[in-house]
């Protein structure tokens, strides 16, 4: 039995983001997955990493709990909007807060390489969009994708990350999101 975080990283309870997050959920759920979820709009703590790694902060009672449920996961599955071309806030400082050294990484001593503590695990990003995903693609180079995918995600040694864009949000009605649903409770029957 695979065992999946979704990680929804929209602040605003009523985003579509919620039902993709759902979606997901309800298929990996049919296919027999266990699942465990973070949402950011429910998360206590202080996004703001304000020493940098200078002097590491006390983790909250709620990050705590999401290292717990990051290492229990066999996939991670992150749900969330692209803002000004990036990650929302919450998302970003849940990064900065959660995926620190001795838990996501370790630097070896005298060197530039560092050890990743997360492989063997995967993940898929559902990332919604204002824009074509081709066009968030060519015209932008899928900058919050690269930051996800590339420089922490994989960074940390979770791989294959897979992504799939869903958009253009803003002008979609009813049926076409409908259609978006479905396509992620797919996704999630094959715990992609």
């Amino acid at each position: 039995m695979k065992k999946i975080a979704i990680i929804n990283g929209h602040p605003h309870k009523e985003s579509f983001n919620f039902g993709i997050a759902e979606a997901y959920k309800k298929g990996a759920l049919e296919s027999g997955a266990e699942i465990r979820e973070i949402v950011m709009a429910d998360l206590t703590f202080n996004p703001n990493l304000e020493f940098g790694y200078q002097k590491i902060m006390e983790l909250e009672p709620d990050l705590i709990n999401a290292q717990k449920v990051i290492q229990w996961a066999d996939h991670l599955v992150w749900v969330h909007p692209v803002w000004w071309g990036g990650l929302p806030a919450i998302t970003k400082g849940f990064v900065d807060r959660l995926f620190l050294p001795g838990f996501a990484y370790k630097y070896r001593k005298d060197s530039l390489w560092w050890d990743k503590l997360l492989k063997g695990k995967t993940a898929h990003i559902i990332t919604t969009l204002d824009q074509p995903g081709w066009y968030y693609r060519l015209m932008y180079g899928r900058p919050s994708v690269n930051q996800l995918k590339k420089s922490i995600l994989e960074f940390c040694g979770i791989k294959p990350v897979k992504v799939t864009y869903i958009g253009i949000i803003k002008t979609s009605d009813e049926k076409q999101r409908n259609k978006w649903l479905e396509k992620v409770r797919k996704l999630g029957q094959r715990q992609k």
